[in-house]
């Protein structure tokens, strides 16, 4: 009886006299989800402070870099409104006809430099590489010439035979006629064309933009579709006064449109990626404001279960000297 006695009470202090004696009093005391295995060390809060430190600083770049690119945006904003009035005398005289099939095709890719702006610049890069692919033939040909650091890095990688002239960091100075005509008139001298299709973003709203293609004629084949009819044939009943030819008069005219184009594009993509930049920019601010919110949880979890784990010490101990 004595021994059946003395094993009943065995069983009573065993988890005092366990290998483990913390592990028993921290199942009595902490509910089994929240308990880190034996061996296993729990977060230090230190390191949770850390990451939120980053995770606001973070926060606060993103939200400095909205607030200049929204300022960017209006100033810009006014210029591309203005602009819209150069081209559209000229796709009403001359229209802009996309269909006209030609031998020598350039497309003008317009990008941004710089990144963090949604994804305008791959719709571009699509829209030009389908435009390739339409306009591929045996007796064609077909280049590109690119504005912009980011569509140069995305078409060098599988069509740099086709890339006839890059253009990069166009908007490190504030965009103007003067610099752009200047570029137009670079790519006019240097780049054999029947036809530019000028790829761009055209403005419409802060969250969204129209992927548009423009077309510019060369003034031989604005002169053979004049004379095959169509709406180019209503050019023949214009006068001509000053003592110039019709050849001279379309070579001026296709030079004029194509700069007044190319600078209105410019600006549109220019809005575009600064309202895209605004609206990612806001993303990742709210995306950084709901990381800092589950980081809060789990260091104020890590201090909570940090102060219970010395609360169990001292009162284990202090059982431990009572007994």
């Amino acid at each position: 009886m004595a021994m059946v006695a003395l094993r009943r009470e065995g069983r009573r202090f065993a988890p005092l006299i366990s290998p483990h004696p913390m592990a028993a009093v921290r199942s009595s005391i902490i509910p089994a989800e929240e308990q880190v295995p034996l061996g296993v060390r729990s977060i230090s809060t230190q390191i949770v402070r850390n990451r939120m430190k980053s995770v606001k600083n973070i926060q606060k770049i993103t939200k400095a870099m909205k607030m200049v690119a929204a300022s960017k945006l209006r100033a810009i904003q006014v210029k591309a409104e203005n602009s819209r009035g150069l081209w559209q005398p000229f796709t009403a005289l001359l229209g802009d006809t996309p269909s006209v099939s030609v031998k020598k095709d350039v497309i003008v890719t317009i990008s941004s430099d710089k990144g963090l702006c949604g994804g305008i610049n791959s719709t571009s890069v699509k829209i030009s590489k389908a435009l390739h692919k339409l306009n591929a033939g045996p007796e064609k040909e077909t280049k590109y010439v690119i504005l912009g650091e980011k569509a140069k890095a995305q078409l060098i990688r599988d069509s740099k035979k086709d890339i006839e002239l890059c253009i990069t960091e166009l908007q490190k100075n504030p965009l103007n006629y003067t610099q752009v005509s200047v570029i137009a008139d670079d790519i006019l001298k240097n780049v054999e064309f029947d036809a530019f299709r000028i790829v761009f973003n055209k403005f419409q709203s802060v969250v969204s933009f129209l992927p548009t293609v423009s077309t510019v004629l060369s003034p031989e084949i604005v002169e053979r579709e004049s004379e095959a009819g169509g709406k180019l044939g209503d050019l023949d009943s214009y006068e001509i006064e000053g003592g110039e030819t019709k050849s001279e008069i379309l070579q001026n005219l296709a030079e004029f449109q194509f700069s007044c184009v190319m600078f209105n594009a410019v600006l549109e993509n220019a809005c575009s990626e600064q309202g895209a930049r605004m609206s990612a920019m806001d993303s990742s601010s709210r995306n950084a404001g709901e990381m800092l919110d589950r980081l809060t949880l789990t260091y104020n979890r890590t201090r909570q279960a940090s102060i219970t784990t010395e609360l169990i010490e001292i009162i284990s101990g202090a059982s431990a000297l009572e007994g």
